[in-house]
C-alpha cells in the first residue's frame, strides 16, 4: 500500500510537493502499557441545526485547488454546499463533481469541488486518545482522511514538524484504510505504517467505524472498532528524529484524485459524503487530573490563551467565556495548569511583582507550579505570589501577571 501524504499549504505559503506512502513494518512493545484516559479536552458532537457550517470556535477552512501536494483535482470551498451539519447529529463533507464557482486549479479549472477544515488556530494538543465516528465514501478517486500536523509547521515545514494520519481510505480499497506517520528521514516514499481490513468483505462506506489513535510520550498505537492495527515508538523510525511529542492540530478533508487514489473514472457516482459523527479527544491522565474546565476572574470573564494560539510565550489573558478550547484548564496532579498542550508558565521563571504569566512547553520547573487555593487565590509556591489581572476592571483581553497576594477581587478565580 502506498499512501501519499497531505500538505496544509494554507499554513505555510507554499506547496509542498511530496511523492508515494510506502507502509513499512514497526517495532511494537508488547509490554507497554496503554495510556490512561484523562479528561476531555476537544469535543464536537455536530449537533448543529442543518445546512449549517462547522463551528468557527472548533474548526476553520482551508480553501484552495493547488494540488495540495498531491495532484488532487479538487478545489476546496467554505460553501455549505461541500461542508455542513445534517440536523441529525453529523457533520457531512461532500465532494460534487462540477464547479459551478468557476474556480481556478493548479492545473486549470477545477473538476470538482469539497471541504477541508482544521483546528490549526483553535486547538493544538500534545497526547491523549483522538476519537472519532465516521461513515467513509467510496468510489475510484475518492479520498478521505483525519489527519494531524505538528503546530511548528509554519515554522520548520514538513517534514520536520510530524504527520501522523490517524485515517485515510482511498476508493479503490473500499475495506481497508490506513495509519502513517511521516518524519524528517521517512516521509513521502518513506513513510511508515499499516492498513487495517474490515472482515468478511465488508466496506467503510456501509456504515459508520470508530478510528481511534492513542498518543503518549514515545509511544502512537491506532485502532478501529477497537481493534489495533498498529503501533509505533521511536525505535520504529529507522535511527531517524522523533518528530511526535509536541502539539499537532487536526485536519478533516475530503479529496478527490491523486498520485495515490488516482483519478475518478465511469465508474466513480457523485456526490460522495463523508459523514462525522464526532470527535473527542481526551489528554491522558495526569495531564489534566480529570478538573478539566474555564477559570473564571473578575469581570465573569475567563483565563484564555490569546487567538487559541499554543505557542510558547503566548499571552494569557482575560477574555469573555466561550467554552473554547483556548479557555479549557486542566489541573493536573503534577501541580501544572494546563491548556493546548502546554502550561500555565511565569515568564523567565521569575519572582518579581509584574512577571509576566505566558503559555510555555511543560518542562517541570517551580514556575509552572499553582496551588488553587480555598480563599480562591491562585499562588505560584515559588514566589510565593498570586495570579492576577492586570486591569481591577477585568477589561477584555487584560493580561495576567505574578502579584504579591493582597486579597483583591482581580487575584480571585473559580473553577467553572
Amino acid at each position: 500500500m502506498m499512501p501519499i501524504r497531505r500538505t496544509v499549504a494554507a499554513i505555510a505559503a507554499a506547496v509542498l510537493v511530496s511523492t508515494l506512502t510506502l507502509i513499512q513494518p514497526a517495532t511494537a512493545d508488547d509490554d507497554e502499557v496503554a495510556p490512561t484516559v484523562g479528561p476531555l479536552v476537544f469535543a464536537d458532537e455536530f449537533d448543529l441545526p442543518a445546512g449549517s457550517p462547522p463551528d468557527p470556535t472548533k474548526w476553520r477552512h482551508d480553501i484552495g485547488g493547488n494540488g495540495w501536494g498531491n495532484a488532487e483535482h479538487q478545489y476546496y470551498t467554505d460553501s455549505t454546499d461541500n461542508i455542513a451539519h445534517d440536523g441529525n447529529g453529523n457533520l457531512v463533507i461532500t465532494a460534487r463533481q462540477g464547479n459551478p464557482g468557476n474556480y481556478d486549479c493548479w492545473y486549470g479549472k477545477c473538476e470538482y469541488t469539497s471541504g477541508k477544515i482544521t483546528t490549526a488556530q483553535t486547538f493544538n494538543h500534545a497526547y491523549g486518545t483522538y476519537e472519532a465516528r465516521i461513515k467513509l465514501p467510496r468510489g475510484q478517486g475518492i479520498w478521505p482522511a483525519w489527519w494531524m500536523l505538528g503546530d511548528n509547521f509554519g515554522d520548520v515545514g514538513w517534514p520536520n514538524s510530524g504527520e501522523i494520519d490517524i485515517m485515510e481510505n482511498i476508493g479503490r480499497e473500499p475495506g481497508t484504510v490506513h495509519g502513517t506517520v511521516h518524519g524528517p528521514g521517512y516521509s513521502g516514499g518513506g513513510g511508515i505504517g499499516n492498513g487495517y481490513t474490515l472482515p468478511n468483505g465488508q466496506e467503510f462506506a456501509d456504515d459508520f467505524h470508530v478510528f481511534k489513535l492513542e498518543w503518549a510520550p514515545g509511544s502512537l498505537t491506532w485502532y478501529v472498532d477497537g481493534n489495533q492495527f498498529f503501533h509505533l515508538t521511536p525505535g520504529g523510525v529507522g535511527g531517524n528524529q522523533w518528530v511526535f511529542d509536541h502539539p499537532f492540530f487536526m485536519i478533516l478533508n475530503l479529496a478527490v484524485g491523486g498520485e495515490w487514489p488516482g483519478y475518478p473514472d465511469g465508474s466513480t457516482q457523485f456526490p460522495q459524503t463523508m459523514v462525522i459523527d464526532y470527535i473527542r479527544v481526551n489528554a491522558l491522565d495526569g495531564d489534566g487530573g480529570g478538573n478539566a474546565g474555564q477559570i473564571v476572574g473578575v469581570g465573569g470573564r475567563c483565563v484564555d490563551v490569546a487567538w487559541g494560539d499554543s505557542a510558547d510565550g503566548t499571552q494569557v489573558q482575560l477574555a469573555n467565556c466561550s467554552g473554547n478550547v483556548a479557555q479549557n484548564w486542566n489541573f493536573a496532579s503534577d501541580g501544572t495548569v494546563r491548556a493546548l498542550g502546554k502550561c500555565l508558565d511565569v515568564s523567565g521563571g521569575s519572582t518579581a511583582d509584574g512577571a509576566r504569566v505566558q503559555l510555555w512547553t511543560c518542562n517541570g520547573s517551580g514556575a509552572q507550579q499553582w496551588v488553587h487555593t480555598g480563599a480562591g487565590d491562585l499562588v505560584n509556591p515559588q514566589a510565593d505570589k498570586c495570579l492576577e489581572a492586570t486591569d481591577p476592571s477585568g477589561a477584555d483581553g487584560t493580561p495576567l501577571r505574578l502579584w504579591t497576594c493582597t486579597g483583591h477581587a482581580n487575584q480571585k478565580w473559580t473553577r467553572a
